[in-house]
């Protein structure tokens, strides 16, 4: 019986290129009104374990990558202070294709039209993969620390809103 031939996308090609182990998790149904949390549960997946791809803008103009756990906040103050910005905030919606490539929902650290200075929440670091966008809505690249690090440099920091305990 024949493999199905899977649509690669950029991000999975530029990986392929650089012989990068990952594992393509696809959610059919999946459209741009989904939550993080809810893809992650549709894929059987830790939400701690799937990670969102912010784009943000510093004070200097200068945009940067930020990576969070998918049920988690960024905290503009904490990810400023880890790219050394007096500030950062979200990129609009409407310019994250012209800049990036990737549309809001399938926005990929992997293979944007400019490498941009990214970091990723230090927690990543407690799994042996992650899992981020493929540059698809609804598709998802499983994946080491490592091996993204051969295609996209980052760093790790605390970069999330603390929760409040009741």
């Amino acid at each position: 019986m024949a493999k199905e031939k899977v649509e690669k996308t950029n991000a999975m090609r530029i990986l392929d290129r650089a012989k990068v182990p990952y594992v393509h998790r696809c959610w059919e149904q999946a459209t741009g009104q989904h939550t993080g949390v809810e893809l992650a549960a549709a894929l059987g997946q830790d939400p701690s374990q799937v990670f969102k791809t912010l784009v943000t803008v510093g004070k200097s103009g200068e945009h940067y990558v930020f990576l969070v756990p998918v049920a988690e906040e960024l905290d503009l103050k904490k990810a400023a202070a880890a790219v050394g910005e007096k500030a950062v905030s979200m990129c609009k919606s409407k310019e994250l294709l012209p800049l990036t490539g990737y549309i809001h929902g399938g926005c990929s650290p992997v293979g944007m039209k400019k490498l941009f200075r990214t970091t990723i929440h230090r927690t990543a670091a407690d799994f042996p993969t992650i899992l981020c966008s493929a540059g698809k809505i609804g598709h998802q690249l499983e994946l080491s620390l490592e091996g993204l690090g051969k295609v996209v440099p980052f760093r790790l920091a605390d970069i999330i809103v603390e929760k409040e305990l009741l």
